[in-house]
């Protein structure tokens, strides 16, 4: 059989065609399965990455910030328990004064049988068994005048739970009255009695059972002799366990998290659901001792604690692993821990692990189908290009067989992820620019594909460290309003971004006070969070310590100056609200000031001014105090100026007078639905314009 060269040569084209198409079908076949399996692989190894890196953040920033909330509290605690040495020091002055004869008022003194008219102003003496009244009742007289000095400082400092003398003669005073005296009781055989008499000097007991029925209790007590009358007094002070806990260690490490406290010793002073059971008042009480636990991881952070370091360990016990930071309690030689579940602060990476788990799951679901289909697209489209070369093959063989081989050459270097190898035709014609365009369409795909995996890491880092960021700074703020006699309280704050500057507090700084703070960090954004991070901490300190509101924020902003290196600054209006006297005394650091409406003059509006600058721009600023009473129905609103300066498209600002309208108009709603209506009124004007600035609002209403 002839074949002319035509058909040969269409033979041969065909033949071509078809080895070509098979092994271009073939390798894009097994590439796109590659492909596919590379895209999933690489997906979920780029989840479990982000996973780790995000829980090892998160377990960095947890020991930072347990550290720091460990030395902080133990600050705290030190300036209570050096509170307490200091009351006793006043004690032991005035004990040495009725010694010396100069102090001595005759008093009332009474017996649990005798009940006094203000028991709570009046002590109860009780005598230890064998001693008679008749024989010591001049001692009684004098050791009565104590009342004096008892009445104001256990007032004064509501953590004491009594303030008593013991003799050596077996005398004691308890105040305040209690009938609950056991007759049977020996003062002098107590731990506190005997240690203060051996060491003559101030020391604390270990955790006993108080025979006032108060629990577990520890007492500050020291020893002042009585050389004229050749007696000892042994002068106390009571602390129960349940303060310690809850009024002088608490944290806010959650649910999950607590705070303990224990001796040089190494024994627990004191920590949640430590309690003394069924032990009774004459029967002696073991508490717990980290020294000699069989864990020992925890005794290694004993020792630490015991030495008087501060850190932070990892330590596993109670069924999980635990954060135990700790820092000492200088004043007393004890050390404070905080425990924290390890679970709980890995939490959020645990749960953003399933999320990228299941879009992981998702991704290989769909790269699956989709390459499902282009297989098939695949064949189908051979088997049309197949059909159409035979024809074409006919007429145009000679001149593109070349042509075709490169561009196929080329499209199978893209197949293996070689993007930089270039397709290089020169015959002149369109084929020519064509391979022009095939090697910018590689080089436009590499940078691409660079560009996308760059940009997709740094958003995914920079997501994840918004988030962060966010959880802690809403952390610093207050997670209720306090229950305030004779004050209605509501707060409402949004920032701008996902973090922001400005923040509030509610501090309590006596038997009826409490100091409200409203600022504002200058800028926004993550460096005002921190800012504002750090102010609120030294704020909160100061107006724990010192009650003046112009003292308490003169002190913050000399520790706001000494620690700030980014020349920022923050506005600040702080009032301390006295319930019982029903008035408030302010200060203002430079900011916005509040609105007050009284029960008088429904319209009018007065301003709360006082004189002051920012915080953290100098040293050594004056404020002035200035006190205001409050009637019932009075009604005070603290703002920041997110609320004054929100902006509409036009750049119109909503301004004071449309602020002062709503508050007019709505002052006798509910302090919630007066919120919502302020909040929707800004809603009203901004419309779709993004808010610009943080926004923050606190109403004080006296009822």
């Amino acid at each position: 059989m002839r074949f002319g060269v035509a058909a040969k040569l269409l033979l041969v084209m065909i033949l071509l065609t078809s080895i070509i198409f098979l092994v271009i079908g073939g390798v894009s076949w097994i590439m796109m399965d590659n492909l596919g399996n590379y895209a999933t692989g690489s997906s979920q190894a780029l989840g479990e990455k982000a996973i780790g890196e995000s829980t090892t953040a998160l377990e960095e920033d947890a020991e930072i910030y347990l550290l720091r909330l460990a030395t902080d509290q133990a600050e705290i605690t030190d300036m209570i328990f050096e509170r307490i040495i200091s009351e006793m020091n006043v004690i032991n002055a005035y004990g040495r004064e009725i010694i010396q004869g100069s102090n001595i008022t005759p008093v009332q003194w009474y017996t649990k049988e005798n009940k006094p008219l203000k028991p709570g102003e009046a002590g109860v003496i009780h005598l230890s068994p064998g001693v008679q009244l008749n024989d010591v009742r001049d001692e009684i007289d004098r050791i009565s005048s104590f009342q004096a000095v008892f009445n104001p400082l256990f007032h004064a400092d509501n953590r004491l739970t009594a303030l008593y003398v013991t003799s050596s003669s077996g005398i004691t005073i308890i105040f305040p009255w209690t009938p609950r005296v056991d007759a049977t009781f020996e003062p002098r055989s107590r731990d506190w009695f005997i240690d203060a008499l051996a060491k003559k000097s101030l020391t604390w007991s270990d955790p006993y059972v108080d025979v006032l029925g108060n629990g577990l209790t520890i007492t500050c007590s020291k020893a002042l002799e009585d050389p004229v009358h050749n007696q000892t007094w042994v002068m106390g002070a009571d602390i129960t366990i349940e303060t310690i806990n809850y009024r002088i260690i608490t944290t806010q490490l959650g649910e999950d998290g607590y705070a303990f406290l224990i001796n040089q010793r190494g024994d627990i002073i004191s920590r949640p659901g430590l309690t003394a059971g069924a032990t009774r008042w004459d029967e002696s009480y073991e508490t717990e001792n980290l020294l000699q636990s069989t864990n020992e991881d925890l005794r290694k952070i004993a020792t630490e604690m015991t030495q008087g370091f501060s850190g932070v360990s990892r330590c596993r016990f109670e069924e999980g692993d635990k954060y135990i930071a700790y820092a000492p309690v200088k004043s007393v030689g004890w050390s404070i821990g905080l425990v924290l579940p390890v679970e709980s602060v890995i939490a959020p990476a645990q749960i953003t692990g399933s999320v990228i788990r299941n879009a992981s799951e998702e991704t290989h679901t769909h790269i699956t189908h989709q390459m499902s289909f282009l297989q098939t697209v695949l064949i189908l489209s051979f088997i049309l290009l197949f059909i159409g070369v035979t024809g074409i093959s006919i007429f145009f063989s000679k001149f593109i067989t070349g042509p075709v081989r490169i561009l196929s050459e080329g499209a199978k270097r893209i197949g293996t992820g070689d993007l930089q190898t270039p397709v290089t035709i020169n015959s002149g014609d369109e084929f020519e620019e064509l391979a022009g365009v095939f090697n910018k369409m590689t080089g436009d795909l590499r940078n691409y594909i660079l560009e996308l995996r760059r940009t997709t890491a740094e958003k995914e880092r920079f997501t994840r460290e918004l988030e962060i960021a966010q959880g802690i700074q809403q952390s610093f703020l207050p997670d209720s309003v306090p229950d305030i006699p004779g004050m209605e309280l509501a707060v409402f704050s949004s920032p701008a971004l996902e973090v922001g500057g400005d923040f509030y507090d509610f501090i309590p700084v006596g038997d009826h006070e409490w100091g409200l703070v409203i600022a504002d960090v200058s800028g926004k954004g993550v460096p005002a969070a921190l800012f504002m991070a750090l102010s609120r901490t030294l704020i909160r300190v100061s107006a724990t310590w010192k009650s003046d509101p112009a003292s308490a924020i003169t002190e913050a902003n000399s520790l706001i100056c000494r620690d700030s290196k980014a020349s920022m600054f923050v506005t600040l209006f702080y009032l301390v609200i006295d319930s019982e006297h029903r008035k408030i005394t302010y200060v203002n650091a430079g900011h916005n000031p509040p609105l007050m409406l009284t029960r008088e003059n429904k319209n009018d509006i007065t301003l709360l001014k006082a004189e002051g600058i920012a915080l953290g721009i100098i040293d050594g600023i004056d404020l002035a105090s200035v006190t205001v009473d409050l009637k019932e129905g009075d009604f005070v609103a603290l703002y920041t100026d997110g609320i004054t300066e929100a902006m509409n498209k036009d750049g119109e600002e909503y301004g004071m007078e449309r602020f002062s309208e709503v508050l007019i108009n709505n002052r006798d709603r509910k302090l919630p639905d007066l919120i919502e209506k302020i909040r929707e009124s800004i809603k009203e004007f901004t419309k779709e314009t993004p808010q610009s600035d943080d926004i923050t609002l606190i109403l004080i209403r006296a009822s």
